[in-house]
């Protein structure tokens, strides 16, 4: 089944319009619509000696040609110059965003994939932004959401996300991991067609708290929680040890790896996946994945950025999607 995607390239000085072009050189199965200016994607497309024909989306999704891309125009206000960073357009890069959730709204899109912006850019043009997690939760009305990093081999949730270390433990209570571990599996089910997900819980401390000589939390939080929830039917494993979960013993066993903070689990998918994994935002009405990187700032409009995680992320998209319809 042919779906249209939206795309919002992200920081227009960044890589994430380089990656774009090069990814429809070899044409696409779906649709993808870049919600985007077209003049820079055009002026991107030669200063890396690429062709790339704009279009305006099909009536039903239509798979694209080599360097064909289906484009929803958003005004960039600024000269863009490759590398170089311009607050000027940071309004724009929000623009994309809103334009991309209002054609999920309108049924036109089955998801977006976002390319890496600069948050300093958004913030220094007079915007609040601490996130494309957050705003897209803002935006769509959504109290919790989810992270959740996924290759190929591997699939990993967080508890906590950009949170100091000496502020996690006190953030690890049974209402937020009841919360998360509900949406990590109603996602899974719903968007990955997982009928009944597997979950190995790490543990907060060294050896899962070594019965209580390490730390209380998983007596006193996590495991009463996971018995809980095992109650409820909820198929969960641990809490296990974070130095030997991510072995094939344990993983063989498992659909998703849920970490209870964001360097207990993200450095082991990132060593096995990078550059080849995708960012997935669970909990939220509409579809969303992004890539595994940022800006690159320095490597924009060189044609020596690697477009896997891109590839990743439109792949894993389309997948979820696909999972939702009825069948």
């Amino acid at each position: 089944m042919t779906l249209r995607l939206a795309v919002t390239p992200g920081e227009p000085a960044g890589i994430g319009p380089d990656l774009l072009i090069q990814h429809v050189q070899n044409g696409s199965p779906h649709e993808l619509i870049a919600v985007a200016s077209g003049a820079l994607l055009e002026q991107r497309a030669a200063e890396l000696g690429l062709p790339l024909t704009l279009r305006a989306a099909a009536a039903e999704p239509q798979p694209l040609a080599p360097g064909e891309l289906a484009i929803d125009e958003i005004d960039c206000p600024a000269a863009v110059v490759a590398g170089q960073l311009n607050p000027a357009n940071g309004r724009y890069v929000v623009a994309c965003l809103d334009r991309a959730v209002a054609l999920i709204n309108a049924g036109r899109c089955a998801a977006i994939i976002t390319g890496p912006v600069q948050k300093s850019t958004i913030n220094d043009a007079g915007i609040t932004f601490t996130g494309h997690t957050e705003y897209l939760a803002a935006l769509t009305a959504t109290e919790q959401v989810v992270m959740m990093l996924a290759s190929d081999q591997l699939r990993v949730a967080l508890a906590t996300t950009h949170l100091p270390l000496r502020d996690v433990a006190d953030a690890i209570t049974a209402p937020l991991l009841e919360s998360v571990i509900k949406i990590l599996c109603a996602d899974l089910t719903a968007k990955f067609g997982i009928a009944q997900p597997t979950i190995l819980v790490a543990g907060l401390n060294p050896h899962a708290g070594e019965a209580g000589h390490l730390g209380r939390e998983e007596i006193e939080v996590i495991e009463p929680l996971l018995d809980k929830l095992r109650g409820a039917g909820y198929r969960l494993i641990g809490p296990l040890p974070a130095d030997t979960l991510f072995t094939p013993k344990w993983l063989e066993q498992a659909d998703a790896v849920l970490a209870m903070y964001h360097d207990q689990g993200l450095p082991v998918l990132k060593h096995q996946g990078f550059g080849r994994a995708a960012n997935i935002t669970l909990g939220l009405p509409i579809i969303r994945t992004s890539v595994d990187h940022g800006t690159a700032l320095d490597l924009a409009a060189s044609g020596r950025a690697d477009g896997a995680s891109l590839q990743t992320a439109i792949d894993c998209a389309a997948s979820m999607a696909q999972a939702k319809e009825p069948q």
